[in-house]
């Protein structure tokens, strides 16, 4: 007989399943190092959104902070104006970035203060901890989802 050359079935077996092994140890890994990415992005955003809300309320005094997050951004910054300041990007102001939902708040006349939340769009998939930051600009979180925040969550260190 003449010798045949190739892998046998029991070859590529053991082949693909080595490979299903080490795909089982990866694929966790990979979803909680992609849900941090989004938590940490989600508490960076909702920072930026602090720092935007003081230089607005600096340079607007007679209208206090932004009215919605739209008006921290803009798409025509000559000359930037209360309504579009260009402090922040547009994806930001439009409420979804990086596997989160933003929500903000204001009040008062001039507008006094204000509150800003992220939620997880999808839980325990796109993040675990919500964000949130009223005017005093600390970024708190807890687990799960909020609606407003109180200035009573956890502050992030």
């Amino acid at each position: 007989m003449r010798k045949n050359k190739g892998f046998s079935l029991i070859e590529l077996l053991i082949v693909v399943a080595i490979i299903l092994i080490i795909a089982a140890i990866a694929i966790p890994n990979l979803l909680r190092a992609r849900i941090a990415a989004n938590e940490s992005s989600a508490a960076a955003s909702i920072r930026t959104i602090n720092t935007a809300e003081v230089a607005y309320n600096s340079a607007y005094p007679t209208v206090g902070f932004s009215a919605d997050l739209p008006s921290l951004a803009g798409t025509s910054c000559s000359p930037p104006s209360s309504a579009g300041a260009c402090l922040i990007d547009t994806t930001l102001a439009a409420g979804t970035k990086s596997g989160y939902t933003f929500s903000y708040s204001s009040s008062g006349t001039p507008l006094s203060s204000y509150s800003v939340w992220g939620n997880p769009v999808v839980a325990n998939q796109t993040g675990v901890r919500s964000f949130c930051s009223v005017a005093d600009g600390v970024v708190r979180y807890q687990t799960g989802s909020m609606s407003t925040c109180a200035g009573t969550e956890q502050p992030l260190q």
